[in-house]
C-alpha cells in the first residue's frame, strides 16, 4: 500500500511517500513543493498541478495531511489555511481517501514521545525508513514522519 505524507506550508509544502508491506515502511521518494508565495501572493493552480504530478507519478492509496492544531503566527495561519484548501481538493480530486494528524500525534507515532524536537522526528524517520542520509529538507522528513503516523494508526486498524 502507498502512503502520502503531506506537510503543508507557505512557501514550500513537503511531501513523502512510503509503501507499507506487512509490518515493513519504505520510502518510495519525498521533496518538496513551492507554492509560490511572495509578492504575487499563493500559487494555488501550480499548486495543485504539482502536487497532481506527484500523485500521478507514485498513485498512493491513501493520503496524510498536517492538521491545524495551533497556531503561533496569526499572519500565517490564512494562508496556510488556504494551502490546506488546494492540498485536500487536490486529493479528493484523485479520490484519494484523507487522515489529518496533529504535530502532537505524528511525533508520538514516530518517537512514542508526543514533545521530541525536529532531530529526534528525523532521526526516528531514518531508523523506521531504514534511510542513512539525512532527509532534506525538514519538510520532507515531517512529510514522512506524517505518512508514517498514517501507516501506523488508521490501516493498522
Amino acid at each position: 500500500m502507498i502512503i502520502i505524507g503531506i506537510d503543508p506550508g507557505t512557501t514550500r509544502i513537503g511531501y513523502g511517500i512510503i509503501r507499507k508491506e506487512g509490518s515493513k515502511l519504505s520510502s518510495l521518494g519525498y521533496g518538496i513543493l513551492k507554492t509560490g508565495s511572495g509578492a504575487s501572493g499563493l500559487d494555488y493552480k501550480g499548486t495543485f498541478s504539482a502536487l497532481s504530478k506527484v500523485i500521478s507519478d507514485h498513485s498512493p492509496v491513501v493520503g496524510s495531511v498536517e492538521k491545524l492544531y495551533f497556531f503561533k503566527n496569526l499572519k500565517t495561519v490564512i494562508p496556510v489555511s488556504e494551502i490546506r484548501g488546494v492540498i485536500m481538493y487536490a486529493l479528493a480530486h484523485h479520490n484519494i481517501p484523507t487522515h489529518e494528524f496533529t504535530p502532537l500525534q505524528v511525533k508520538q507515532a514516530v518517537s512514542s514521545y508526543g514533545r521530541a524536537d525536529k532531530d529526534q522526528v528525523q532521526k526516528m524517520v531514518r531508523l523506521i525508513l531504514n534511510l542513512n542520509e539525512p532527509i532534506r529538507p525538514d519538510d520532507a522528513a515531517d512529510a514522512l514522519a506524517i505518512a508514517i503516523c498514517c501507516a501506523n494508526n488508521i490501516i493498522a486498524k
